[in-house]
């Protein structure tokens, strides 16, 4: 069983930054997407961005700019640079893992039911 595990989420000010990390146990696939997604309470689980087995990323319209995801291979991590936080970026961030690559997958909009595995979670909070 594949696990993902979050971490790096936390309580900043407005026009701060953050790093969260997601180590995951194995790349499952050969071909594989990795995604971020944010959950805010009351809506529903949106994508912030991904990037693929090549390296490819591409990002949410919201975070376009601001937002950057990276990964170590020889770590197995994953991760989001967050820079210029805003308030609307509070959420529960959860990374994910989908067994296919290429350009629909980097998004937007992204698929929520592509992705096989998921993190817990990490909640990050930013106040004005």
């Amino acid at each position: 069983q594949v696990q993902l595990v979050e971490s790096g989420g936390g309580s900043v000010q407005t026009g701060g930054s953050l790093r969260l990390s997601c180590v995951v146990s194995r790349w499952t696939y050969s071909r594989y997407c990795l995604g971020w997604f944010r959950q805010a309470p009351g809506k529903e689980r949106e994508g912030v961005g991904a990037i693929d087995s090549d390296g490819s990323t591409n990002y949410a319209d919201s975070v376009l700019g601001r937002f950057t995801i990276s990964k170590d291979n020889i770590k197995n991590i994953l991760y989001l640079h967050m820079n210029n936080l805003e308030p609307d970026d509070t959420a529960m961030y959860y990374c994910a893992e989908a067994p296919v690559s290429g350009h629909l997958m980097l998004g937007p909009p992204y698929r929520v039911d592509y992705y096989d595995f998921w993190g817990q979670g990490t909640q990050v909070t930013v106040s004005a």
